[in-house]
């Protein structure tokens, strides 16, 4: 390949690795799967290629669909609940997240929530929802007709579902949630850290069967604030703690020196935590590792 078109490749790497790691929940596949589409253009005859945009977002995305297919029997046997690789996306890795509705569609939640679609609807979701393809650009990609994209897209809609209804707290005020809610852990204060969780708070855990973590989601303010006070003393002694924006969320990334050990995205609602979702599978934390490069901590 041409130094040239190496370049070229370049300018469309991001677009690339956000259509693929929505399509995939996997920051690691995700690169790998853009790995394979670099090789896959390094190796094609140019002159055939008019729009190389369009060129490279289905192959892309027809490779997404062939690790899909894998991927569901794998997760099938998952030990506990399953949640997506964690991504930094404050630094751009998914592209721009400048309202409520974009970061709500790479949140751990809307990830989690795509696994209910076949490989085929999920292309059709994600292209649509999240990169404005329209129906006839959708069918050229997967090789379908446009009433056929059209039908699936309706029912993938319905099978995620309606768009949440969610009052973010600002910005700022996110910081100081995030910040009180790793203070009343840390400080075994269940009070405080009760006032900071919804009445029906859940709390999701990934390990993956990798490492220790709940098999099965807790639920409950009183059993939410208790168990996390029970996992810090228990597993967090020397850990520090700093917050990032993973998914589009705030959250909060535990450290053993340079070791990231779990990160938690907190889902937030009219100022309170309505679902924290913890990843501690090592398996899934070397991205956002490279990624948060052990900031300092809280």
């Amino acid at each position: 390949m041409t130094t040239a078109t190496a370049d070229e490749f370049e300018t469309h790497r991001p677009r690339l690795f956000g259509l693929a790691y929505r399509m995939l929940g996997s920051a690691e596949e995700a690169e790998d799967t853009v790995q394979d589409a670099y090789l896959r253009f390094s190796g094609a005859d140019r002159a055939r290629i008019e729009h190389p945009a369009a060129w490279l977002a289905k192959v892309v995305t027809n490779l997404c669909l062939t690790r899909l297919t894998s991927a569901r029997a794998r997760r099938e046997q998952y030990i506990g609940p399953w949640l997506p690789e964690p991504v930094v996306t404050s630094d751009g890795t998914l592209g721009p997240l400048e309202s409520a509705e974009q970061r709500d569609a790479v949140s751990m939640a809307m990830l989690v929530l795509l696994e209910r679609l076949t490989p085929t609807e999920r292309a059709v979701y994600v292209l649509r929802e999240a990169f404005a393809y329209g129906h006839r650009e959708i069918a050229e990609v997967l090789d379908l007709t446009e009433a056929n994209c059209r039908q699936l897209y309706r029912r993938a809609v319905q099978r995620v579902g309606e768009a949440r209804s969610r009052f973010e707290p600002a910005p700022e005020r996110q910081v100081e949630l995030v910040a009180s809610f790793v203070a009343a852990a840390r400080d075994g204060d269940l009070a405080r850290l009760e006032k900071l969780l919804a009445a029906d708070v859940v709390w999701s855990s990934d390990g993956g069967g990798k490492v220790s973590a709940a098999r099965r989601p807790v639920e409950g303010r009183e059993k939410v604030s208790r168990f996390l006070v029970g996992l810090v003393e228990r597993f967090m002694q020397g850990v520090h703690f700093t917050t990032a924006e993973l998914n589009g969320e705030p959250a909060v990334a535990a450290w053993a020196g340079d070791t990231l050990l779990g990160v938690v995205a907190l889902e937030l609602s009219d100022g309170l935590v309505v679902h924290a979702r913890a990843v501690v599978n090592p398996d899934k934390l070397a991205f956002a590792g490279r990624q948060l490069g052990g900031a300092q901590g809280l």
